[in-house]
């Protein structure tokens, strides 16, 4: 077991947790120091995840090509340079820039971050499936979110935002040093095929097609009920600060299943349990959809947390786990197809969504979701048969 790669692994999971929360997590207090309002806040929103489509294929071909370590201590570079910019912006155009650094940095951490779960957590549980690892590394990751708004409300009380951005910033550098004591070469796989025709290769591979488009239909569902969680229960009456409270258990509820995922999946029930999950999504979507109570709404939206937590962790081991039997030289391109393609679901389904409720209501426009549910259970049975 590497020490220093499993210390390195579990703080930048937790560093990019953290760092997916930053900006809903600081963006009032930004507001008022730039004087934007609500429409530039959500400009900044969407540049990161745009950000996301390009710079996920980018950094899984530096990945494969000049080597893990450089694109870990690059990316914790970029973050702690996006985050010093934070600190010290000015302008709504500063604020940009910052934005489209902690894109990048991010992208790049979550691509390498993904690939060396195996590595980093399967020595903890040697005889465990690789979804083991991915459960308990994004349980790191979601914990890193949760966390998030909660250290910054507390920063916010005893320091200014600048000295918050740079106490983060310097917590960012704790991966960032940590994986300065790697001994990378451990981790670079040789490759086993000519790489001129990498995407070629994993474009034609049912496997690799089957869990980037499931990826493309799950994204958007989690992306979704996130955003409209409190519009749906305050459109069942369920109060504002209740309702605050309900998303704030159904992010815990969601992250704390990936734990359990991790402590109880093993190697013949990955995928049933995938597909098992993966068909409750379009019956709790039809439950949001028709529900008329507040307290349904929240049990529905409890479940739904409880649901969609292990289905990206299961997903994603099944990919990697293919691409390293396939040709361990293309694992981190195979990674960047995998959040390109699922970048551009979260990127357009929401908006969609969005469209659809300003003419029919949150609610009726779930079924939208629900629609990428049934699309998502179509998908893991299709993979299962493969």
């Amino acid at each position: 077991m590497d020490v220093f790669l499993t210390a390195m692994q579990a703080t930048a999971l937790t560093v990019a947790g953290m760092c997916h929360a930053l900006l809903g997590s600081i963006k009032v207090p930004l507001a008022r120091r730039l004087e934007i309002d609500e429409g530039k806040v959500g400009g900044l929103v969407s540049v990161f995840g745009f950000t996301l489509i390009p710079m996920a294929f980018v950094a899984g071909i530096l990945a494969d090509s000049q080597g893990r370590g450089y694109v870990i201590l690059g990316g914790c570079g970029l973050l702690v340079a996006s985050v010093l910019v934070l600190a010290h912006v000015r302008s709504y155009l500063m604020a940009l820039v910052s934005v489209l650094l902690l894109g990048t940095g991010w992208s790049a951490l979550v691509n390498v971050l993904n690939a060396l779960q195996g590595p980093a957590f399967l020595p903890l549980q040697p005889d465990a499936p690789l979804s083991f690892a991915m459960n308990l590394g994004d349980f790191i990751f979601g914990m890193g979110a949760f966390v998030m708004p909660i250290a910054v409300a507390w920063s916010l009380t005893r320091f200014k935002l600048k000295a918050t951005f740079i106490l983060f910033a310097g917590l960012i550098a704790v991966p960032l040093l940590l994986a300065l004591a790697v001994n990378w070469d451990n981790y670079q796989p040789e490759a086993t095929a000519a790489l001129e025709n990498a995407f070629e290769i994993l474009l034609q591979d049912r496997i690799v097609l089957l869990c980037c488009i499931a990826f493309f239909f799950h994204v958007p569902i989690e992306a979704s009920v996130a955003i409209w969680a409190t519009t749906l229960m305050s459109d069942r009456g369920v109060p504002e600060k209740n309702a605050s409270k309900m998303l704030s258990i159904f992010w815990l509820t969601f992250t704390i299943s990936r734990l359990v995922a991790a402590l109880l999946l093993t190697q013949d029930i990955e995928h049933l349990t995938l597909i098992l999950l993966a068909c409750l999504v379009p019956l709790l979507g039809l439950g949001l959809i028709t529900s008329k109570t507040g307290s349904t709404t929240c049990s529905l939206l409890l479940a739904a947390g409880a649901t969609l937590g292990p289905i990206f962790p299961i997903l994603i081991a099944l990919l990697v786990g293919h691409v390293t039997v396939l040709n361990p030289a293309l694992v981190g391109r195979s990674i960047g197809l995998f959040f390109c393609i699922g970048g551009i679901g979260w990127a357009l389904i929401p908006f969609i969504v969005g469209q659809m409720a300003k003419k029919t209501g949150v609610q009726k426009a779930f079924v939208i979701v629900a629609g990428c549910g049934i699309c998502l259970a179509i998908l893991t049975i299709l993979l299962n048969a493969s």
